[in-house]
C-alpha cells in the first residue's frame, strides 16, 4: 500500500502522548496515527451500522406482526401444555 505524507496540527501535550506512547509500542508515530485513525473510522463505520439496525429493527410491530405474535403464543401454549418442566 502505498503511504502519502501529510501535515497535521496536534496539541503539544496530545503529541508528547504520542511519542511516549510509540516509543513504548517501538512503533513510530506515524504507525500510531495509523493505528488510531484506522480504529476511529471503524468505529464510525460500527455506529453508522448501528443506527441503520435500530432504525429497521426498533420500531414498533404493525398491527400485521401484533396479530402473527399472538397466534404463535397461542400455539406454543397449546403444544407445551401437556409438557413437563
Amino acid at each position: 500500500m502505498a503511504t502519502v505524507k501529510t501535515a497535521i496540527s496536534v496539541p503539544e501535550d496530545l503529541l508528547e502522548e504520542l511519542k511516549n506512547t510509540a516509543e513504548e509500542m517501538d512503533i513510530s508515530r506515524s504507525r500510531v496515527f495509523t493505528l488510531a485513525v484506522r480504529e476511529f473510522l471503524e468505529a464510525r463505520e460500527n455506529r453508522r451500522i448501528l443506527e441503520q439496525l435500530n432504525r429497521v429493527y426498533g420500531e414498533e410491530p404493525d398491527e400485521e406482526e401484533r396479530k402473527l405474535t399472538k397466534a404463535m403464543k397461542t400455539k406454543l401454549q397449546r403444544l407445551t401444555v401437556r409438557e413437563k418442566w
